[in-house]
């Protein structure tokens, strides 16, 4: 999976408020008919823990799909959280930038894809390695 593009957020564009529905949708059998009543929401709120690190970005491949993310979804990577095992990163392996869930197994590095049509990558010792961010939502197109 590459990256296709990264775009920082601009705090005008996430401060506009949307409408939110006061109760959720069901997704299996419908439900009766309700009043509908709206109440404004700021998606920063819900999405974004810090926006000065905070960067959106969106991705191309099938590496991922089975974390959830798919081709052109976009990925909201907050860069000052601190990977840890198991955490879905944006790293840059040898001046390639990839996203591909973080292992750190018997003291090694593994960067695991989420499809097992993609191998893990074993982080060689002198391979250059930068986790360039935690990946924290992903915004996933219908």
């Amino acid at each position: 999976m590459r990256i296709e593009q990264i775009q920082s957020l601009d705090e005008t564009d996430v401060a506009r408020g949307l409408l939110r529905a006061p109760e959720s949708v069901a997704a299996g059998y419908p439900s009766p008919a309700q009043d509908y009543q709206t109440a404004p929401i700021n998606l920063s709120e819900y999405l974004i823990r810090d926006l000065n690190s905070t960067f959106l970005v969106r991705v191309s491949g099938d590496s991922m799909e089975g974390a959830g993310i798919s081709d052109g979804d976009e990925l909201i990577v907050d860069r000052s959280l601190t990977a840890g095992d198991m955490s879905v990163v944006i790293a840059i392996l040898d001046g390639e930038m990839t996203v591909k869930r973080l292992r750190l197994i018997n003291g090694g590095v593994v960067l695991q894809a989420e499809n097992p049509s993609y191998p893990p990558i074993e982080v060689q010792e002198l391979s250059e390695l930068d986790i360039w961010g935690v990946v924290v939502k992903c915004i996933h197109n219908v």
